[in-house]
């Protein structure tokens, strides 16, 4: 675990430098392509939510949420990344998708700096933000 401080700047910066967030989010979908068939399956796309827990709790406290009620979340979830509804979601879809979600967490933090503690998880778009920021203070200071 690491503590960051971090804004919408930060964030908006990630994503503007597209070279490195295309290939964070194709990492990303890579890793979640478990039977490495090139597109994400509505259970592939489910664990990879689940994984992140952001349905099952509330402020880090576990919550109890029906079972049905979580599949018709994920399937909501689902539907908006299959944008042509062809019943999986490619890398195009998946990077316009994670592009938006993105940039609505870099929208809700804003102008105000908060501090942040991120899990060490390579893929954790909010670290590879921060790490990128800190980068790029580091060459400036150079």
């Amino acid at each position: 675990m690491g503590v960051v401080v971090i804004d919408g700047s930060t964030v908006r910066s990630f994503v503007d430098d597209e070279e490195q967030f295309k290939k964070s989010v194709d990492e990303r979908f890579t890793a979640l392509d478990l039977n490495k068939d090139g597109v994400l399956s509505r259970s592939e796309l489910r664990k990879a939510f689940e994984s992140m827990r952001l349905l099952e709790s509330h402020f880090g406290v576990d919550v109890v949420t029906p079972p049905d009620e979580l599949t018709k979340l994920y399937d909501s979830i689902f539907e908006k990344f299959d944008t042509d509804q062809s019943g999986s979601v490619d890398l195009e879809e998946f990077r316009s998708e994670m592009k938006k979600i993105v940039l609505a967490i870099a929208d809700g933090l804003g102008s105000c700096p908060i501090t942040m503690v991120l899990d060490d998880d390579e893929n954790n778009f909010l670290k590879k933000a921060a790490d990128l920021e800190a980068s790029k203070l580091e060459k400036a200071s150079s």
